[in-house]
């Protein structure tokens, strides 16, 4: 394979990840159980998926399962940089590892939504919206108007 091929960019300067995307490569096996993932996924995943490929959730991309160091993530939107976690039952017997996992991901600089399978799918609007808020940007107020007669 030819050194440094993975670093040129894609016409434009893009290099295929999206504004703020994911820039190290994956441990040995990762990309393999990360495809092989996306082919098992549960209910939750599959609807989570339909509501937001394709820039569906007001414009913002997100990519599933994806490998972001020895972790693969369910989903992630590299430009808000945010991760979206379903997670079925097994993950009540795994909370030590899951706050490790979480804390990683945080030191990346994303943050970390978690939802439970049957959670989401039985308040999937409800979901949504969290997931969508956590997208939008955070402006704090603008100054109060001045006071009559000062200001600009």
């Amino acid at each position: 394979m030819n050194e440094g091929a993975d670093e040129a960019p894609l016409p434009g300067g893009e290099r295929g990840w999206g504004e703020g995307g994911i820039r190290h490569r994956a441990p040995a096996g990762h990309t393999h159980r990360a495809r092989s993932l996306r082919h098992e996924a549960t209910d939750a995943e599959r609807k989570f998926w339909g509501a937001v490929r394709a820039g569906r959730l007001n414009g913002w991309k997100f990519r599933r399962q994806v490998p972001i160091g020895r972790y693969i993530v369910d989903f992630a939107c590299p430009a808000g940089r945010l991760i979206v976690e379903l997670d079925g039952s097994q993950h009540a017997e795994q909370r030590l590892y899951d706050a490790a996992r979480t804390h990683f991901l945080q030191s990346q600089g994303y943050r970390v939504m978690r939802f439970w399978n049957n959670e989401f799918l039985t308040n999937f609007e409800g979901a949504m919206s969290m997931v969508s808020h956590a997208l939008t940007p955070h402006h704090p107020l603008p100054n109060p108007s001045p006071l009559q007669g000062e200001g600009l």
